[in-house]
């Protein structure tokens, strides 16, 4: 039994897929410390002074944004999977009532 209508579950599931490669992208980029991505890293002067202004902690924080752009990703797939199903099912339920 669908949740979602037909137009609804297409829907989610296009911008589950967008989200999925954004945040993928974006996750990679962080990974590989990207210099144009500076400015999006939570970098505070005050933490950042505690720790000599070491470059090993802005890789850290690199790594931290990394790791939750992947986890965004994540959920954006467990999304997906469930407006494919709610496609599939309005589909199904779709072809039997024709």
């Amino acid at each position: 039994m669908p949740i979602c209508g037909p137009k609804l579950s297409i829907c989610c599931t296009l911008l589950s897929i967008w989200g999925i490669i954004q945040l993928a992208l974006l996750g990679i980029f962080f990974q590989i410390h990207s210099p144009a991505l500076f400015e999006d890293i939570p970098l505070k002067e005050e933490d950042w002074e505690e720790h000599n202004f070491s470059m090993s902690f802005v890789h850290e924080q690199y790594e931290k944004t990394a790791i939750n752009c992947f986890i965004g990703a994540g959920i954006y797939v467990a999304f997906f999977i469930f407006s494919y199903c709610q496609f599939r099912m309005n589909s199904r339920t779709n072809y039997e009532q024709s």
